[in-house]
């Protein structure tokens, strides 16, 4: 396969195998594009009538996204295997070693019926192991990843994605149908804006309490400045956001369930996320570090998060760290 969709960009890639996997993801992501443009249209949104492995309804538009991914990355000879959101385990392709690609087909489904924005967020692994494929493959820290990336199904349609130099912006031209390069990500130190589901507070710990509490008093309070809350409800937005203007954008655990530790799922949500937030400038970690140095346990494993601004990322962590001490 040729490389349009990326032009000279992936083409300087020393890593052929990982320009063809990214180029395959992409050409997959304008498909899934069209199907969202056409909508109700088409007859494609609503509930599918299942649950995924974490007892979440999936939407119709899951099934056909999770699908067009599934197939596009068995035709890519570079790909080994594959694990999304959408799948109970882990998927072989290949008994050769090779590339390992973990995503979330269609993150923020819940804004699907309401045509708000959703996207697609993926995660891309090496793997030198031969034979059948195992999940073991798949638990290395997300520092270990050598590419990330999401694309957001907007006004425009946009992908975003890191190699480990920097993270690079594409938006797809609806006249060419390739994507154009057309600015880098930097995220300031500081921020005036901050993302939380403010619905869930009475369910924080009480250092998250107190965090959002600071950032609510303004420019009367401890921070001395005043701050706009902005909430997408799909993680692939707000992060984008803050990638583009700055910001800090948070889902901590909650007492809801206090034996799960956080919504967002590390393998393919947390891990490239923070990927690309660390080439931007900014961090992502949980309350006890950074999200790159966890050790996954297993797949769909689940972590809070707090990434954006390194100031406000640190300020957080440590009003956690004080209350733990």
């Amino acid at each position: 396969m040729s490389h349009p969709i990326f032009k000279d960009q992936l083409r300087s890639l020393d890593n052929q195998a990982l320009a063809s996997t990214l180029d395959c993801l992409a050409e997959t992501c304008k498909d899934i594009s069209q199907q969202l443009k056409r909508g109700e249209l088409a007859g494609i949104l609503g509930a599918a009538g299942n649950e995924n492995v974490q007892g979440e309804e999936q939407k119709k538009l899951d099934v056909i996204a999770n699908d067009l991914i599934k197939q596009a990355l068995a035709g890519c000879d570079a790909v080994r295997g594959l694990a999304s959101e959408e799948e109970d385990d882990v998927v072989g392709l290949s008994e050769a070693p090779g590339l390992l690609v973990t995503f979330d087909p269609l993150d923020g489904s819940s804004n699907i019926d309401i045509n708000s924005m959703v996207g697609t967020i993926f995660s891309i692994l090496p793997s030198d192991t031969t034979g059948p494929v195992t999940e073991a493959e798949f638990l290395k820290p997300g520092r270990e990843q050598v590419a990330a990336g999401y694309v957001l199904y907007g006004p425009s349609t946009m992908l975003a994605v890191t190699t480990g130099d920097g993270v690079e912006m594409y938006t797809l031209d609806p006249v060419s149908g390739d994507f154009m390069l057309t600015r880098e990500a930097h995220i300031p130190q500081t921020a005036k804006e901050f993302a939380i589901n403010m619905s869930n507070q009475r369910f924080w710990a009480s250092s998250v309490q107190d965090y959002i509490a600071e950032l609510l008093q303004g420019a009367e309070g401890p921070r001395g400045k005043n701050y706009n809350m902005r909430w997408v409800a799909a993680m692939v937005a707000d992060v984008h956001r803050v990638l583009c203007r700055g910001g800090v954008f948070m889902y901590p655990w909650d007492a809801r369930d206090p034996n799960k530790p956080g919504k967002l799922r590390l393998m393919y949500e947390a891990n490239p996320m923070a990927f690309l937030v660390e080439q931007a400038g900014g961090q992502c970690c949980t309350p006890e570090g950074p999200i790159l140095d966890l050790q996954p346990e297993e797949i769909h494993q689940r972590v809070p998060v707090i990434l954006g601004a390194a100031e406000e990322v640190t300020r957080c962590v440590s009003m956690h760290a004080d209350v733990a001490a």
